[in-house]
Protein backbone atom coordinates (compact mmCIF):
# COMPACT_ATOMS: atom_id res chain seq x y z
CA UNK A 1 0.00 0.00 0.00
CA UNK A 2 1.05 3.41 -0.71
CA UNK A 3 1.22 6.38 2.01
CA UNK A 4 -1.99 7.76 0.12
CA UNK A 5 -3.62 4.99 -0.16
CA UNK A 6 -3.62 4.41 3.34
CA UNK A 7 -3.95 7.61 4.17
CA UNK A 8 -7.35 7.37 2.24
CA UNK A 9 -8.18 4.22 3.98
CA UNK A 10 -8.00 6.04 7.62
CA UNK A 11 -9.92 8.82 6.33
CA UNK A 12 -12.72 6.55 5.15
CA UNK A 13 -12.35 5.19 8.49
CA UNK A 14 -12.77 8.15 10.73
CA UNK A 15 -15.27 9.29 8.62
CA UNK A 16 -17.81 5.93 8.93
CA UNK A 17 -17.50 5.94 12.21
CA UNK A 18 -18.33 9.57 12.44
CA UNK A 19 -21.40 8.21 10.73
CA UNK A 20 -22.01 5.45 13.41
CA UNK A 21 -21.71 7.90 16.32
CA UNK A 22 -24.10 10.68 14.34
CA UNK A 23 -26.86 7.29 13.65
CA UNK A 24 -27.03 7.38 17.70
CA UNK A 25 -27.12 10.95 18.65
CA UNK A 26 -29.48 11.33 16.31
CA UNK A 27 -32.09 8.31 18.06
CA UNK A 28 -31.07 9.34 21.44
CA UNK A 29 -31.73 13.10 20.53
CA UNK A 30 -35.07 12.36 19.00
CA UNK A 31 -33.33 14.54 15.70
CA UNK A 32 -35.40 12.73 12.91
CA UNK A 33 -34.39 14.58 10.45
CA UNK A 34 -30.42 14.12 10.96
CA UNK A 35 -31.45 10.75 11.02
CA UNK A 36 -33.08 10.71 7.15
CA UNK A 37 -30.55 12.81 6.44
CA UNK A 38 -27.98 9.76 7.23
CA UNK A 39 -29.31 7.44 5.01
CA UNK A 40 -29.14 7.26 1.13
CA UNK A 41 -32.44 8.10 -0.56
CA UNK A 42 -33.34 4.00 -0.84
CA UNK A 43 -31.74 3.56 2.72
CA UNK A 44 -33.75 1.33 4.95
CA UNK A 45 -33.77 -0.01 8.61
CA UNK A 46 -34.56 -3.25 10.43
CA UNK A 47 -35.41 -2.65 13.97
CA UNK A 48 -38.04 -5.97 14.10
CA UNK A 49 -35.67 -7.95 16.56
CA UNK A 50 -36.51 -5.20 18.99
CA UNK A 51 -40.03 -5.34 18.34
CA UNK A 52 -40.43 -2.62 15.80
CA UNK A 53 -41.15 -2.52 12.19
CA UNK A 54 -38.74 -2.80 9.18
CA UNK A 55 -38.64 -0.61 5.99
CA UNK A 56 -37.40 2.57 4.13
CA UNK A 57 -35.58 4.83 6.40
CA UNK A 58 -38.43 7.71 6.34
CA UNK A 59 -41.29 5.96 7.33
CA UNK A 60 -38.81 3.84 9.80
CA UNK A 61 -37.93 7.62 11.42
CA UNK A 62 -41.50 8.11 12.28
CA UNK A 63 -42.29 5.00 13.79
CA UNK A 64 -39.25 5.77 16.04
CA UNK A 65 -40.61 9.14 16.79
CA UNK A 66 -43.92 7.58 17.97
CA UNK A 67 -41.85 5.02 19.89
CA UNK A 68 -39.27 6.06 21.70
CA UNK A 69 -41.93 9.14 23.04
CA UNK A 70 -42.44 6.77 25.83
CA UNK A 71 -38.21 7.56 27.11
CA UNK A 72 -37.15 10.73 28.85
CA UNK A 73 -33.87 9.23 27.96
CA UNK A 74 -32.17 7.27 25.87
CA UNK A 75 -27.84 6.99 25.18
CA UNK A 76 -26.58 4.39 22.62
CA UNK A 77 -23.54 2.71 23.56
CA UNK A 78 -21.90 1.61 20.20
CA UNK A 79 -18.77 -0.39 20.37
CA UNK A 80 -16.47 -2.66 19.45
CA UNK A 81 -16.87 -1.69 16.10
CA UNK A 82 -15.56 -3.76 13.19
CA UNK A 83 -15.24 -2.42 9.58
CA UNK A 84 -14.16 -3.62 6.57
CA UNK A 85 -14.35 -1.72 3.05
CA UNK A 86 -15.89 -3.34 -0.27
CA UNK A 87 -15.96 -3.65 -3.78
CA UNK A 88 -18.77 -1.86 -5.51
CA UNK A 89 -18.49 -0.94 -9.83
CA UNK A 90 -14.79 -2.89 -10.13
CA UNK A 91 -13.20 0.22 -7.46
CA UNK A 92 -12.57 -0.20 -3.89
CA UNK A 93 -13.58 1.77 -0.55
CA UNK A 94 -16.87 2.55 -2.07
CA UNK A 95 -19.12 0.67 0.61
CA UNK A 96 -18.59 -0.12 4.18
CA UNK A 97 -19.96 -2.77 6.03
CA UNK A 98 -19.59 -2.11 10.18
CA UNK A 99 -20.71 -4.87 12.54
CA UNK A 100 -20.71 -3.16 16.24
CA UNK A 101 -22.35 -3.64 19.36
CA UNK A 102 -24.81 -1.93 21.07
CA UNK A 103 -25.74 -1.09 24.74
CA UNK A 104 -28.98 0.96 25.15
CA UNK A 105 -30.14 1.98 28.34
CA UNK A 106 -33.51 4.14 28.33
CA UNK A 107 -35.22 5.99 31.12
CA UNK A 108 -39.30 5.98 30.96
CA UNK A 109 -40.82 9.32 31.22
CA UNK A 110 -42.76 10.23 34.39
CA UNK A 111 -41.25 10.75 38.06
CA UNK A 112 -39.54 8.08 38.98
CA UNK A 113 -39.62 6.15 36.55
CA UNK A 114 -37.47 3.07 36.00
CA UNK A 115 -35.25 2.23 33.14
CA UNK A 116 -35.14 0.00 30.01
CA UNK A 117 -31.38 -1.71 29.13
CA UNK A 118 -30.77 -3.68 26.17
CA UNK A 119 -28.22 -4.78 24.17
CA UNK A 120 -26.92 -6.26 20.95
CA UNK A 121 -25.60 -5.74 17.50
CA UNK A 122 -25.92 -3.65 14.89
CA UNK A 123 -25.23 -4.27 10.83
CA UNK A 124 -24.44 -1.17 9.12
CA UNK A 125 -24.34 -1.69 5.11
CA UNK A 126 -22.88 1.85 4.21
CA UNK A 127 -22.36 3.28 0.81
CA UNK A 128 -19.87 6.52 -0.67
CA UNK A 129 -22.26 8.85 -1.91
CA UNK A 130 -20.96 12.57 -3.42
CA UNK A 131 -22.34 13.96 0.21
CA UNK A 132 -19.97 11.14 1.62
CA UNK A 133 -20.51 8.11 3.53
CA UNK A 134 -24.48 7.11 3.83
CA UNK A 135 -26.01 4.38 5.43
CA UNK A 136 -28.15 1.74 3.08
CA UNK A 137 -28.68 0.15 5.81
CA UNK A 138 -29.52 -0.62 9.47
CA UNK A 139 -30.23 -4.00 10.70
CA UNK A 140 -30.83 -4.42 14.80
CA UNK A 141 -29.91 -7.71 16.03
CA UNK A 142 -31.25 -6.89 19.91
CA UNK A 143 -29.95 -9.99 22.02
CA UNK A 144 -30.92 -9.39 25.46
CA UNK A 145 -33.45 -7.13 27.38
CA UNK A 146 -33.66 -5.90 31.27
CA UNK A 147 -37.39 -4.62 32.23
CA UNK A 148 -37.75 -2.79 34.95
CA UNK A 149 -38.59 -5.01 37.95
CA UNK A 150 -42.15 -3.84 39.74
CA UNK A 151 -41.42 -2.31 43.03
CA UNK A 152 -43.73 -3.72 46.10
CA UNK A 153 -45.23 -0.54 46.22
CA UNK A 154 -46.38 -1.26 42.90
CA UNK A 155 -48.03 -4.77 43.42
CA UNK A 156 -51.14 -4.91 43.82
CA UNK A 157 -52.75 -6.03 47.61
Amino acid sequence: MTQRVELATVMDRLAVDELVTEYAAAVDDGDWTAYRGLFTPDGRADYRSAGGIEGEAGRVAGWLAESLDLFAMRQHLIVNRRLRFGILEHDTGDTARVRADYVNPMRFAGDGAPDLVCGGRYDFGLLRTREGWRLREVVVHEKWRRMPERSPAALPE
